[in-house]
């Protein structure tokens, strides 16, 4: 049986897909610009509303996945207030100016994260090598529990092959290799089938018309359990 991940917004729709089956949220702001760090105020309803984890985006910005010093410095900060406020998860990524893994943030992010369960985050699937990258976070040592990625392409079902290779660093004791992008109740149950991953991440795949302008659809929160436990 794979754990399903859903993105949430505010507090009403963390409750709503609590409800409806999903076994851990992400949290985000700013969805249009591909997350960003949720507001102190909803991370903390947030986190009062549900029993489920719930991994918190730390993302300063949209501009790119590579960031100043003085950037990471308040990221960092941002952590260190969530651990204050009893968050259990972090989302983050980072990238260097040629597309590599920034390990030196990554590792501060980790740290300041104190135990916390870290999920690096789709910056993978910009990066020059989205396998070797995988591989480089595996071998830093650094601890990451997963990495959300589509394969390096727009949407899961174009990346099969390579989250493939990536899940063979899975297998090795890598990070869980965690797809997501575009999967909704018409191709989970044969991207399932093909994939058999541990975890999957869904989005505007578990909502109303299937944007982000609505809400969480608990019928397809539903249905897209029901495939992946099989």
């Amino acid at each position: 049986m794979s754990i399903l991940e859903v993105i949430v917004l505010n507090e009403e729709e963390a409750r709503v897909a609590e409800a409806s089956g999903a076994d851990r949220l992400e949290l985000v702001s700013a969805i249009h610009e591909g997350g960003l760090t949720p507001d102190f105020h909803v991370i903390e309803k947030v986190l009062r509303a549900v029993s489920i984890p719930v991994q918190i985006m730390i993302r300063l910005h949209s501009k790119s996945f590579s960031y100043q010093s003085d950037e990471l410095h308040t990221m960092a900060e941002q952590v260190r207030t969530i651990v204050e406020m009893g968050g259990r998860g972090i989302v983050f990524g980072a990238l260097s100016n040629d597309g590599k893994l920034d390990s030196h943030a990554l590792n501060e992010i980790v740290q300041n994260a104190k135990g916390q369960s870290i999920t690096f985050h789709r910056a993978i699937d910009v990066s020059g090598d989205p396998v070797a990258l995988c591989k480089r976070i595996f071998h830093s040592g650094i601890n990451v529990d997963r990495i959300l990625t589509s394969g390096g392409r727009s949407e899961v079902s174009k990346g099969l092959d390579m989250i493939g290779e990536m899940r063979e660093i899975e297998k090795m004791g890598g990070p869980i290799i965690m797809p997501g992008s575009g999967l909704n109740v018409k191709n989970i149950r044969e991207i399932h089938s093909k994939l058999n991953a541990r975890e999957y991440h869904v989005g505007s795949g578990a909502r109303h018309r299937g944007s982000f302008e609505f809400g969480i659809d608990s019928e397809k929160v539903m249905e897209i359990k029901r495939a992946i436990m099989s």
